[in-house]
């Protein structure tokens, strides 16, 4: 059986930081979705803007945004990455019932922004937890994945239905 070599392990079979040196500089996007699943009531409250804590879909933005920015810093060996655009669009889904988050990251340089794109769609799904929790614990964060890749030595990726 031949073993595949392992992007991320070194010689010794220690995990390490890919070297992206030699790549060339491409146009990169991730697209990421997810879900929080929750009672109808809360999300009315959330549509409403009426939660304790505020406005939900706001502070889950800018947390999301937040999070995208410092991936790097969260996931060991992802690479600090300069975006040039993201965008975090929420619906309000009656029939989940819950909130659809879905992230859009795009970037010119060596390496992917997939782990950009999930960890927003991470962040983000937390947050609404977070500012609804007072309302519901029960809520589920699902289904979180990429679901659209383009550019770099991998090709396109797109989820299928």
């Amino acid at each position: 059986m031949v073993k595949a070599k392992l992007s991320h392990v070194n010689a010794q079979g220690r995990a390490r930081m890919v070297d992206v040196g030699d790549k060339p500089i491409t146009k990169r996007l991730a697209v990421a979705e997810g879900e929080v699943r929750m009672h109808s009531a809360t999300l009315g409250l959330i549509r409403e803007n009426a939660l304790k804590k505020g406005d939900a879909l706001t502070v889950a933005q800018i947390a999301g945004i937040q999070a995208a920015k410092r991936t790097a810093d969260l996931i060991p060996f992802c690479h600090p990455l300069s975006l040039d655009d993201l965008a975090i669009d929420f619906v309000l889904d009656d029939e989940l019932p819950g909130v659809r988050i879905r992230a859009t990251v795009s970037s010119t340089g060596k390496t992917g922004v997939e782990m950009e794109a999930l960890t927003a769609v991470s962040v983000a799904a937390l947050t609404v937890y977070d500012m609804a929790k007072s309302a519901e614990k029960g809520m589920r964060i699902e289904n979180v994945r990429l679901v659209k890749k383009s550019g770099g030595k991998s090709g396109d990726y797109q989820e299928k239905d």
